[in-house]
């Protein structure tokens, strides 16, 4: 550990205590940044779709799904899977919590697949399907109906145990003027159904549906669309809302994120942004193109665009932030989203958001160009000059576009060989604001990876880590750079279980084998885990030390995708890190003070692709005052069985004779909530007394904060 003015270790040999002292008279110069404490959300998995978005059919479009495959292209992303026999198993083996194949048929979405049906919806009869087009050029879904009451249907579970009305929303039309009927049915008995009349021209539909209250919640539902005739009908989409939907949000995932003080969310990407045309995500939704998605499986329908995003962040209360594609994208389309975001009415583009619904500027801020461009699976990715040419070209025009916008260049971890930065640094010099940088460390590990290695490797890495930050903070300054920022956003556990893999975090560095296994992809620390919680209170807390140098950090990522929330079977919950997050954002425009720490430390003797072996004190602790409130943070770094006791003394501030001790913790370094169980880690909540300072107990894979009134 290298001393900070923010924390001085001295080195003991005892690991069952902790002594820390905190001197409220020695203060930081700054106050910890509330971006600290940011999210970053991309289309990836059940991110967006299923995930804050409220809708709830799969592929709801009818879209042509899309299979990623193995193979990336020369010049950046992925090809669609082509081999039948593997798109075969990733149907058989869907996994989404949704568009459920009945257990007695599980080759019922595979036969529906081939048989030219949207991948998701099922035959409901006797129904040929075949692809059509709707009126705005997506792929629509032909029905050829030929029997009374065939069609179509989807198995999904409904957020029953907070609403029974649903929205429906339909773009369809039929060879001859007929009714049709949207139902909602379960065990075969009809929950509800809307009639509706359906002409030869294309129309769109809207309706309830309403669940009675003595229904299972948890059942699994089908949502039918079925003629009355025998006809052909021609549907684009079929759209499926809760009726407590916020503007189309998820209320859930709006309420997590607002009672935990989320200042910040990140979008649209990620890798998703390099292939992204933000052109598509505007105007009316069901007038908007389907594309591929451009660097993961399935359909981007773009129900979830600009203003959706914006209008997200107002009802958490958080600001936005986008990166912009400058991967195949131009700074031109950059410019123009600015001005689309920003401009007023007098602009083009303002004109156009005002057209849309939009009248007032958004005044968006933070501006990110380009993700991860020296990585080849980045759609149009580059060489270090090619980042420094696409900065200077996209900077001008975006800041000609809107001047006071705060702009960021796509920077590697700060550890890379590749002189990426310093080629950006040598070639465009002081017009280098912000360099981001995504730290996701871990890399491959198998059956034999030492767990205490592993988990201990990732509570170390902070050290090593900011340590480069510093190192990267101090070539910008050499650039000419006068007030550099550091972004870092993205960040997350990010080992992954590799069986049989060579030499990977075994103190011998032998070879694997079945004997002495000990390490399962369900014993490993991952983001939904409560490692993950400990690991970023970690990060955070050496990012604090470095400074004003750290601008924001957006952790990965809000629901379904790292750490952050989950939602499955229309059920949300937190993972551990949301509260690990919520527990330390009461620092926040707080000011650091000094902390002097007693301690044994932790060490390790392996590799895990960025991550050295580490040698850091086994408990860290972050103390921040905020007028009459000292905030005290303490980590347990170990993996230890018995618990630390820590002691903590305070100078310079005289506190109460009770403080509020909040814990966050388990047993395993593998433990997370579920579906079933939400509450396995939480926070706990206690007074303590304080004599001369404060007494407790730290057990491994937990975090505390202490809160201490003055008197």
């Amino acid at each position: 550990m290298v001393d900070s003015d923010l924390l001085v270790h001295s080195e003991t040999d005892d690991t069952s205590m902790a002594h820390i002292t905190v001197d409220a008279n020695q203060r930081a110069d700054f106050h910890v940044e509330p971006k600290l404490y940011g999210k970053f959300c991309e289309h990836l998995g059940n991110n967006i779709y299923q995930g804050k978005e409220a809708q709830i059919l799969f592929n709801p479009t009818f879209g042509e799904w899309h299979f990623r495959g193995v193979e990336r292209r020369p010049s950046g992303g992925f090809v669609s899977e082509s081999d039948r026999e593997r798109i075969e198993e990733r149907v058989r083996d869907h996994g989404r919590p949704l568009a459920y194949p009945p257990e007695s048929d599980p080759d019922a979405l595979l036969g529906a697949y081939e048989d030219a049906l949207a991948f998701g919806w099922q035959p409901a009869g006797d129904v040929l399907t075949s692809p059509d087009t709707g009126p705005n050029g997506n792929r629509a879904q032909r029905l050829q109906v030929d029997e009374t009451g065939a069609g179509v249907f989807q198995e999904t579970r409904l957020p029953l145990h907070r609403v029974s009305e649903y929205e429906f929303r339909t773009q369809i039309r039929a060879t001859a003027s007929t009714t049709a009927r949207i139902s909602i049915r379960t065990d075969e008995t009809l929950c509800d159904e809307s009639i509706l009349d359906i002409g030869t021209e294309w129309k769109t539909v809207e309706g309830t549906l309403e669940v009675p209250d003595d229904v299972d919640p948890d059942a699994v539902y089908e949502v039918l669309l079925t003629a009355d005739d025998t006809t052909d009908l021609v549907v684009e989409r079929l759209l499926l809302y809760p009726g407590d939907h916020i503007d189309y949000a998820d209320p859930e995932v709006v309420e997590y994120l607002q009672e935990s003080d989320l200042p910040l969310l990140r979008w649209p990407g990620g890798n998703f942004v390099s292939g992204y045309d933000w052109r598509d995500g505007i105007g009316p939704v069901d007038e908007r193109p389907e594309r591929i998605n451009p660097a993961w499986d399935g359909l981007e329908p773009n129900l979830f665009g600009t203003a959706e995003f914006v209008t997200l962040c107002g009802h958490v209360g958080c600001e936005p932030s986008i990166c912009v594609n400058a991967g195949d994208g131009t700074p031109e389309e950059a410019a123009k989203w600015v001005e689309y975001c920003n401009g007023s009415t007098d602009t083009e583009m303002g004109q156009l958001r005002a057209e849309h619904g939009h009248p007032e500027p958004f005044d968006i801020t933070y501006w990110e160009i380009g993700n991860e461009l020296w990585g080849k699976w980045q759609v149009h990715w580059t060489t270090p000059k090619g980042n420094a040419d696409r900065y200077r070209q996209f900077r001008e025009a975006m800041l000609e576009a809107d001047s006071d916008i705060l702009v960021t260049a796509c920077g590697v971890v700060a550890n890379e060989e590749r002189p990426w930065n310093q080629v950006l640094l040598d070639e465009c010099s002081k017009d280098v604001r912000a360099i981001s940088s995504h730290p996701l460390a871990g890399g491959q590990v198998d059956e034999e990876t030492d767990p205490d290695e592993l988990y201990h490797a990732f509570m170390g890495y902070s050290d090593q880590l900011t340590d480069q930050y510093a190192d990267l903070k101090t070539q910008m300054h050499e650039a000419g750079v006068e007030n550099p920022k550091l972004n870092v956003t993205e960040l997350q556990l990010f080992a992954s279980f590799n069986a049989g893999a060579e030499g990977v975090g075994r103190k011998d560095g032998g070879s694997s084998s079945d004997e002495g296994a000990s390490l399962t992809p369900e014993t490993m620390p991952t983001p939904t885990t409560i490692s993950e919680a400990i690991y970023d209170a970690c990060m955070r807390h050496d990012l604090i030390r470095l400074g004003e140098f750290t601008e924001l950090l957006t952790h990965s990522a809000t629901v379904n995708h790292g750490g952050g929330l989950q939602k499955e079977g229309e059920r949300v919950w937190a993972d551990p890190c949301h509260y690990g997050r919520s527990i330390g954002t009461v620092q926040a425009g707080a000011t650091p003070v000094a902390v002097e720490l007693e301690c044994d430390s932790i060490t390790t003797e392996s590799t895990f692709r960025e991550i050295q072996p580490v040698d850091v004190p086994l408990v860290d602790a972050m103390a921040t005052i905020n007028g009459g409130i000292l905030n005290v943070i303490v980590v347990n770094r170990t993996s230890q069985d018995d618990p630390v006791s820590v002691t903590l003394e305070i100078d310079g501030f005289e506190p109460k004779n009770e403080a509020t001790l909040t814990t966050l913790g388990s047993d395993e370094l593998y433990d997370k909530n579920t579906r079933e169980d939400p509450e396995k880690v939480t926070p706990d909540v206690d007074t303590i007394t304080v004599s001369d300072g404060a007494v407790f107990d730290l057990p491994s894979y937990s975090m505390a904060r202490i809160d201490f009134e003055q008197v």
